[in-house]
């Protein structure tokens, strides 16, 4: 190399380099990429921009152009196996977020920095020095680095063991007996290992699926219990110095008055669990040993079901889709709390048209944004009732209304009007089964004949576990199971699976739920019941000889698939349902 061209290698700065093996590899312009030199001022602007600006390159691209120049390895994937104690222990989720990186243990004790960012030299330095150990970088996509950010905070130990670990024994005692003291309350819930405790229990709750977090007093503990797939499950013992700044600390993310603590109380809040953005849902009593609260939580970001997805057989969703496609009428929802009512609604609004059809809710709360609907919160306080909500929104030219649950005889009242009046209405009701739906919408004062003439049809349902995949086995049916279920003599229970217990599932065999379906559609010979007031028994009579298949049936059908189990079907179903 002759002088000139050894100046020209000795004044080439890395993004130079970088440039060129772009131009030759990845397809970027050179002319766009003279223009960016010309712009740019040395090492100050990162190479990659001039890519996004003209559209050319992947994040691949330029992870590929900075693991052959400078040879920064790159991974598909960061290995859930060896994420760095120090850095999860020192390194706060707010950073790691911030830079996008996570720290895992190398080879030889070395500790390797996962991140997007090959420019990322100043935060990389900071965590060496803060670890006290040498770190190298590697590269991984955007995504795949926050999946495993997340991925790595969440699985962070037991969390009463690790708050008594941040304190050590008796420390941990003396500071919450210290809290719980004569100060002030709000100055109690804002310390830290409140706060700590309470967002690790939300955690855990998350990671474990789920639904409700139960906080219940004893005479000598304080008992954490989560409800997860339906059944509730006794979690974490919490010592009993904890309990008022456990309990302070839910207030006031609650907004609810921490000094009131005789009487019951409601509160609402948002808080961020990883990646997930979950709303609570808050609710303290006062009890013998102090207050209880239990959080119902509602994950943000799990995704919406579509119809299909929900369970129900082929013949049972060919009749349901039938309905939403119904120009007007009343479609019913039934089944007692829980049983997942409000899902099956969201489904079914995902299948209507947005776009040629005016489609308002009416709920409370409204726990997920559905795209091209418009959903109203009920307010009862602010004189926002589901009535007056509705009277609203018939002004609102509907062609659909979603009404959250008629509770009283003015909102049943309302909704046939609207149904009379060529709109589709949805909604729920709470009733055992689809046939007691319509002595129930009659018990609310709504006449016989206008009940016949809107009413067009009623799902029940209930939720069933379902037997987890990864440790299912065959199994067979006991005598008295198959008795109490009034199984036929010719049914196959060759294909009966239970869980046997694995991590995945917690130990205990079901993984989700599912849920089980009876649909009655009004007929004729249903419009004649309901006109002449017949029993629910009479309206049930008429629709299963209509072809209905009872929600015991529906249970009967999920066990010998090997979906469920005997004992789900038996705890969901009632025993007269065949």
């Amino acid at each position: 190399m002759d002088g000139h061209g050894a100046e020209v290698a000795a004044r080439e700065t890395l993004a130079d380099r970088i440039g060129r093996w772009l131009v030759a590899n990845a397809g970027l312009d050179a002319a766009a990429w003279r223009r960016w030199c010309d712009q740019a001022d040395g090492d100050a602007v990162p190479p990659e921009e001039i890519g996004r600006r003209e559209g050319t390159l992947s994040q691949a691209h330029l992870h590929q152009a900075w693991s052959s120049v400078v040879g920064f390895p790159r991974l598909e994937s960061v290995p859930r196996d060896r994420f760095a104690p120090d850095f999860l222990e020192l390194v706060p989720i707010s950073f790691a977020r911030r830079w996008t990186m996570i720290g895992v243990d190398g080879d030889g004790g070395g500790l390797l920095i996962v991140t997007d960012d090959p420019f990322a030299a100043d935060p990389i330095a900071n965590v060496s020095r803060l670890l006290g150990r040498p770190a190298r970088l590697a590269l991984a996509s955007t995504a795949e680095v926050q999946q495993a950010i997340n991925d790595a905070y969440e699985s962070r130990g037991n969390v009463l063991d690790r708050v008594v670990e941040e304190f050590g024994g008796d420390d941990l005692t003396s500071e919450i007996e210290r809290l719980t003291g004569n100060e002030d309350l709000l100055d109690v819930a804002g310390k830290a290992p409140a706060i700590r405790l309470v967002n690790l229990l939300l955690l855990d709750a998350v990671k474990r699926r789920a639904s409700d977090v139960h906080i219940q007093p004893y005479q000598d503990r304080v008992q954490v219990r989560y409800r997860v797939d339906g059944v509730l499950y006794d979690y974490v013992r919490v010592p009993r110095q904890f309990q008022d700044a456990l309990v302070s600390r839910v207030k006031v993310m609650a907004r609810m008055d921490i000094a009131e603590r005789r009487l019951a109380q409601d509160g609402r809040a948002s808080v961020e669990v990883g990646a997930k953005q979950v709303d609570l849902r808050i609710a303290t009593l006062p009890t013998a040993y102090g207050e209880r609260v239990v959080m119902r939580l509602l994950d943000k970001s799990a995704r919406l079901y579509k119809l299909p997805d929900l369970g129900m057989d082929p013949e049972t969703l060919k009749r349901f889709e039938a309905l939403i496609e119904t120009s007007h009428g009343i479609v019913l929802v039934t089944g007692p709390t829980g049983s997942g009512k409000t899902t099956t609604l969201y489904s079914a609004l995902q299948r209507i048209d947005t776009t040629s059809k005016n489609v308002l809710t009416l709920e409370d709360p409204i726990e997920y944004r559905l795209p091209g609907i418009s959903q109203t919160q009920v307010a009862d306080r602010k004189g926002m009732t589901f009535a007056s909500g509705l009277r609203h929104v018939l002004r609102q030219d509907p062609d659909v209304i979603m009404v959250g649950e008629i509770r009283d005889a003015e909102t049943a009242r309302m909704a046939v009007q609207s149904a009379l009046t060529g709109h589709l209405v949805f909604s729920t009701l709470h009733t055992n089964d689809s046939a007691s739906a319509v002595a129930r919408l009659l018990d609310l004062g709504v006449e016989p004949y206008l009940a016949a003439s809107c009413l067009i049809g009623v799902l029940a349902q209930r939720l069933v576990r379902r037997v987890c995949p990864s440790c299912a086995a065959p199994a067979t049916l006991a005598a008295v199971e198959r008795e109490q279920l009034g199984l036929a003599a010719d049914a196959d229970p060759s294909g009966v699976r239970v869980g046997c217990g694995c991590d995945r599932c917690q130990d205990t065999g079901y993984l989700d739920r599912m849920g089980i379906f009876e649909l009655l559609t009004v007929d004729e010979a249903i419009r004649d019941c309901i006109q002449t007031r017949a029993k629910s028994s009479a309206v049930k009579d008429a629709a299963v000889a209509a072809g209905m298949g009872t929600l015991r049936q529906d249970g009967i059908a999920k066990l010998l698939a090997g979906l469920t189990t005997a004992t789900e079907v038996l705890r969901v179903t009632q025993v007269d349902a065949v």
